[in-house]
């Protein structure tokens, strides 16, 4: 049972001290059901990469199991688990990588809390779900997802596939995460654990979930198989998890876009938006368009109403806002030759899609502001890299402006769902390092009345795929 995790951070080896355990020495420690190994196969400045291999021993696992097995006695000893990842992965990275995965170095905290390129890599996985299950659980909170199936016999084509795979992850992410999202999942793939599950297994979900889980789509799906299908104790997991959520996403968007509406009516703000993004892709000869985070479809009616657009698709990830843009654009009773032409597609702009490709032009009118942070990073390669039309626009407030609003209280952003509102020089910087990155030109341009000293109350950026690349 192996388990690789590799960063290109430079410097590399630093990867040492966020797990705390030193390149140049193998590392091993006692479980109940065997031993775990931790060892490095490259350390240098510019890659290394950390093993984790546990070694089950079958008999020790039988004699010392507490649950009661129905199998027969040779199921006992003759089965995958010495060889899968399974919950006995799960425990030895909570064993070996308590304190990395707690977001704890004693000598590199700051890097600890920063996001990293890292690449996991899980010999064989048993996902009982395929290849979409693993999407469906991994490419929400970020990942890039290679996975490799394997036939159940190599020489015998005709017994088809086995449900095992060998998976590699891919994100730019905090090594805590990582190694949080790995110790929840991976016995949610095997759909089964090696011991008994009481109450104790929901404070260690919601623990070891908190921050993500309560958001990721299939969180019903997600405590289901790690509470092995408990009624009971999915029913009080779930109670739990909707209680954290907090408010109603769905009434915070919409107290928050009156009340930015009201702050920005007075300069006729959205309406100038609007006109600037229709300009930019009417200036990129765009035909086919994604309005992504395209909310109760304010962009999609100005879109519809122009011929210039041939296909146009919007996505959100509230269904409530698709049902209002579907009412306003009255789509039921649209002419088929409109109807034909829009599409509504319910999604994550963090999750892979790929409806959403081969498109000439992605406009994200105010929605990079609603997403954390740290998931940032997540969208800019959905966006730039999978997703990659060939002009990307994105507008965003100027948090400069904020002062000459009358309304709006000193310190406080314009919508209350925002997670950030950057000055220009911020904004420049993002635009900058994508396009450096996914190999985009860019050029920005200001959306609205300008001061002389607070610029702009809108930036915008457009994105063009740099030439000679494919769309």
């Amino acid at each position: 049972m192996l388990l690789t995790i590799t960063t290109t951070h430079v410097p590399a080896t630093d990867l040492g001290f966020l797990v705390h355990k030193h390149p140049g020495r193998l590392q091993t420690a006692e479980a109940s059901f065997g031993k775990v190994h931790v060892l490095y196969s490259e350390a240098g400045e510019d890659r290394c990469t950390l093993a984790l291999l546990l070694d089950v021993d079958p008999v020790r696992i039988v004699r010392g199991s507490g649950r009661r097995d129905t199998s027969g006695p040779m199921d006992q000893y003759v089965n995958d688990r010495p060889y899968v990842a399974s919950s006995f992965l799960s425990v030895a990275i909570g064993k070996v990588f308590r304190e990395a995965m707690g977001g704890r170095s004693k000598e590199r905290q700051e890097l600890a809390e920063t996001a990293i390129p890292l690449e996991a890599r899980i010999a064989v996985v048993p996902c009982r779900g395929g290849e979409a299950l693993l999407r469906r659980l991994f490419e929400p909170l970020g990942y890039e997802i290679e996975c490799e199936g394997h036939p159940l016999d190599a020489e015998q084509e005709e017994w088809g596939q086995s449900p095992y795979y060998t998976v590699t992850l891919k994100a730019t992410t905090r090594l805590s995460d990582l190694l949080t999202h790995l110790y929840v999942l991976i016995p949610v793939l095997d759909n089964n654990k090696h011991y008994w599950v009481g109450r104790d297994e929901i404070e260690k979900l919601l623990a070891k979930g908190a921050g993500w889980l309560e958001s990721h789509p299939a969180k019903e799906e997600i405590t289901r198989r790690y509470l092995t299908h408990r009624r009971s104790l999915v029913r009080i997991a779930m109670a739990r998890l909707v209680e954290e959520e907090g408010p109603d996403p769905d009434e915070i968007a919409t107290v928050g876009d009156q009340e930015e509406a009201a702050f920005e009516k007075p300069l006729s703000l959205n309406e100038q938006r609007l006109g600037a993004v229709v300009a930019a892709l009417k200036s990129a000869d765009a035909k086919s368009v994604l309005d992504l985070g395209c909310g109760e479809g304010n962009l999609l009616r100005v879109l519809l109403k122009d011929r210039t657009f041939e296909r146009i698709v919007g996505v959100d990830a509230s269904h409530r806002a698709l049902e209002v843009a579907a009412r306003r654009l009255r789509l039921d009773r649209l002419p088929e030759r409109q109807a034909e032409r829009i599409t509504l597609i319910h999604g994550a702009l963090t999750y892979r899609d790929r409806r959403l490709e081969g498109f000439d032009a992605g406009a994200l009118v105010e929605v990079i502001e609603h997403v954390d942070l740290d998931r940032l990073p997540a969208l800019e390669r959905i966006l730039f890299e999978c997703t990659r039309p060939r002009t990307v626009i994105v507008s965003t407030p100027n948090v400069e402006y904020n002062v000459l609003f009358e309304n709006l209280e000193a310190g406080k952003l314009r919508h209350r769902d925002h997670r950030f509102e950057w000055t220009r020089d911020e904004f420049a910087a993002w635009c900058s390092r994508c396009a450096e990155r996914w190999e985009y030109t860019v050029s920005r341009l200001p959306v609205g009345p300008e001061h002389e000293v607070h610029g702009a109350p809108t930036q915008m950026a457009i994105f063009t795929c740099q030439e000679g690349e494919e769309s």
